[in-house]
Formats: structure tokens, C-alpha cells, sequence
């Protein structure tokens, strides 16, 4: 059975998840959090909240054990984007792009 998790609106960009997503995909569910602990980004703790938090799903909802969890999927989206605008020379605007994205882990149990 899987079990997901999304976290919506996050305030990070989808490029800047991208390459930390990459490294967990295919981990078992406690080593990619240990791991994402240790990177130097602070962007890692925004995975790691989203990662626990199917782990609890998965705990909770359908009694798995945590420690057998492995990340199945995980992936991150563009979301919508706030739109702001800075006065340029000779009377233009030039535009602000605030991106954010939506990340979305899935976890299964893992076959012995």
C-alpha cells in the first residue's frame, strides 16, 4: 500500500528542491531523513517535515511500522508564482518572480 504526503505553497522554489529530492528518491524513509539532516541547505528541512509526515500517515492510518518504509516517489512542482514589480531606468517596471512549489513524497512498505 502507499501512503502520500503533500506540502503546498512551500516558499522554495521547485529548482532549488529538485537536486535534494533527487538524492533520497529510492531511500529507505529514516536514512533519507538522517540524511537530508546533514545537508547544509535549509531547504532540506522543508523534505524532511514532508517525509515524516507520511511517515505519520502511514503509522497512523494504515499501521505500518516506520521503520520498514521506503520512499517510493517524490517530486516537486511548480506552484504559483507572486508577481511583484521594480521600478527600472527610464520610466520601466521590471518584474519580480516569488516562486514556490508543491512537494509530494510517497512511501510503501518495503518487501522483505
Amino acid at each position: 500500500m502507499r501512503v502520500k504526503a503533500v506540502v503546498k505553497d512551500t516558499g522554495v522554489s521547485a529548482r532549488k528542491i529538485r537536486p535534494l529530492i533527487s538524492n533520497v528518491r529510492g531511500m529507505r524513509a529514516i536514512q533519507a531523513v538522517d540524511l537530508l539532516g546533514f545537508m547544509p541547505t535549509p531547504h532540506a528541512r522543508v523534505i524532511v517535515k514532508v517525509i515524516r509526515s507520511a511517515m505519520a500517515n502511514a503509522e497512523h492510518n494504515f499501521q505500518m511500522e516506520p521503520a520498514d518504509l521506503k520512499v517510493v516517489a517524490i517530486y516537486a512542482d511548480e506552484a504559483r508564482m507572486n508577481k511583484r514589480y521594480k521600478a527600472k531606468s527610464r520610466g520601466r517596471a521590471g518584474a519580480i518572480l516569488k516562486r514556490s512549489s508543491h512537494i509530494t513524497v510517497v512511501v510503501s512498505e518495503q518487501e522483505a
